[in-house]
């Protein structure tokens, strides 16, 4: 993808003296009280921002926080937390401006945060009038927010399309680079992990990824679906039989290509859902009608580990079985373990891919951790991002 990245534009000397907007993603959990109970993005904006100030530029930093109603501003919706905790990370005071459309007074070296920008009226159906006047505070518009990048909204899409010039943050272009290398010229095998709850969710991920994987491994509620397409019996396990002709269509794409969906040959099954309730491990062809399959079994695990340790790409979404609880866990702990020891470029993302990856404390041997959940969903489902169909065009100008 060939897009203007904001750390040559500062290497060419562009930046000095310019007006900086930068669109961040500070959409960060809070308590009650609104105090940021979870600080990762806050801290994973910073450095655009410093690069920015360093360069010598007036900078500006907004984002949307929550789900604000257009138009109505309350205290509630304000990203004022997030300047605090910003301010705390880079030793400074960041004032916080409201109705800031109109016009920003910042000056080199200065920063200042825009309120939420989802407060703005037609912020989310990307209205023109709103884009050009974001577009017109600013010099360089910077995006930095892949969390972001599925959305065309004045923010994200329509100030790229007017600003002088559009480009990506060092956050964003990490991610496209981590997606080129995975997806568009990927060293083989490429091995792609999809599980969930339903095949439903995933199932545009699946046909798209059967279509360039040499292997496709299912987990949870969707493997279970992929077992009954196989003919096993799953008991009362979740499961989607009116879906049982698309997952067999998947199966046999992959087929066709010499490549294959691998359906487990053990589980570990319980009677019920629930933390303390007894496992048992069991062939898959011994399901009785009232058990449960809450995680593939150990020889499942341990073959797929050893092709994942042969892999050359693994891209990874979602866990493989109920891993909040122990008994059900190992199928998820040893493709963690494997993705860490394989000398494989890996790349994961989903909310619960990055709990699992933060509890078997493999962070540091993960590829790439991709932040952005939808973002990355629509990157496996095959589509073209908005931003990085806006930011191409632009460098294409």
């Amino acid at each position: 993808m060939q897009v203007i990245r904001f750390s040559d534009l500062i290497a060419q000397g562009q930046v000095a003296g310019k007006r900086v907007f930068i669109r961040a993603d500070l959409n960060v959990p809070q308590d009650d009280a609104g105090n940021i109970t979870e600080d990762t993005r806050v801290r994973a904006s910073v450095p655009a921002i410093q690069m920015a100030l360093d360069a010598g530029a007036a900078v500006m930093v907004t984002s949307h926080l929550g789900r604000p109603a257009e138009g109505e501003f309350k205290p509630e919706d304000s990203l004022a937390p997030v300047a605090k905790r910003m301010g705390e990370l880079m030793g400074r005071e960041i004032p916080v401006i409201v109705d800031w459309t109109e016009g920003v007074e910042v000056k080199p070296g200065q920063l200042v945060m825009l309120e939420n920008c989802r407060v703005n009226k037609g912020e989310k159906k990307n209205d023109e009038a709103l884009a050009k006047k974001m577009a017109a505070l600013c010099d360089i518009f910077v995006h930095d927010a892949f969390g972001t990048a599925h959305r065309a909204e004045a923010s994200t899409y329509g100030i790229a399309q007017f600003a002088p010039i559009a480009c990506a943050g060092p956050l964003l272009a990490a991610e496209m680079d981590a997606i080129s290398k995975a997806l568009l010229a990927p060293k083989r095998p490429l091995v792609a992990i999809v599980a969930g709850s339903k095949v439903s969710t995933k199932l545009t991920i699946l046909k798209s990824l059967a279509e360039n994987v040499d292997q496709l491994i299912v987990g949870g509620g969707i493997a279970n679906t992929f077992m009954l397409a196989a003919g096993l019996k799953i008991g009362k396990s979740l499961a989607e039989p009116d879906l049982l002709d698309q997952a067999k269509a998947v199966i046999e794409a992959m087929k066709a290509r010499g490549a294959a969906v691998p359906i487990p040959t053990d589980v570990v099954t319980a009677k019920t859902f629930a933390a303390d309730a007894p496992a048992t491990i069991k062939a898959a062809t011994d399901v009785a009608d009232d058990d449960l399959i809450l995680d593939i079994g150990p020889q499942t695990a341990q073959a797929l580990a050893d092709q994942l340790k042969k892999a050359g790409t693994i891209v990874w979404n979602g866990p493989v079985g109920v891993f909040e609880f122990a008994a059900f866990e190992n199928g998820t702990k040893v493709i963690a373990q494997a993705i860490a020891e394989s000398s494989a470029f890996s790349i994961a993302g989903g909310g619960d891919t990055l709990a699992a990856i933060a509890k078997y404390g493999i962070e540091k041997q993960v590829g790439y951790i991709s932040t952005g959940g939808g973002a990355f969903l629509e990157v496996l489902e095959g589509k073209t991002l908005p931003a990085f169909e806006i930011l191409t065009k632009r460098a294409a100008a």
